[in-house]
């Protein structure tokens, strides 16, 4: 009746968190999510991403990436300023504009652009042996060109 025990839980109850979870983390199409700081326990946006060059034993600190690498760690402004490096390793900051936090004019006019891009009509392919002759909500009717 409640399936197998494995580990403490059964195997319907592990089903049921499976979907639970995969439903509270899904994804809605075309949306990004905002990229939270890499730190444990903190959920502040990331505004700069941290990168090791293991050869030179140096720590970039740098803007927020444009896409999340898995080698590099996103931290918010409180991680970032008050990070430090393994002893004889060097830090390299470089400058992060307060200002590229939130989003940019470019950024809201391409958001604008997509909407008006998504909301004009598709195109449509027209008979040349056909001429409208009246239009009734989305039906048009036609007529043969004499």
């Amino acid at each position: 009746m409640h399936g197998r025990r494995v580990r403490g839980t059964t195997r319907i109850d592990r089903e049921q968190q499976s979907r639970t979870v995969g439903a509270i983390a899904g994804t809605v199409t075309g949306v990004v999510r905002m990229r939270r700081c890499t730190r444990a326990a903190c959920a502040l946006p990331a505004v700069a991403t941290l990168t090791y060059v293991y050869a030179d034993s140096t720590a970039v600190l740098g803007p927020l990436a444009t896409y999340a690498e898995p080698h590099c760690y996103d931290l918010c402004a409180g991680h970032s300023e008050r990070l430090t490096a393994p002893r004889g390793w060097e830090v390299v900051r470089l400058a992060v504009d307060p200002d590229s936090y939130g989003p940019t004019a470019d950024d809201l006019e391409a958001l604008a652009d997509a909407v008006r891009e998504a909301a004009r009509p598709a195109p449509t392919t027209v008979d040349r042996s056909m001429t409208e002759v009246g239009r009734r909500g989305h039906l048009r009717v036609l007529r043969p060109v004499d």
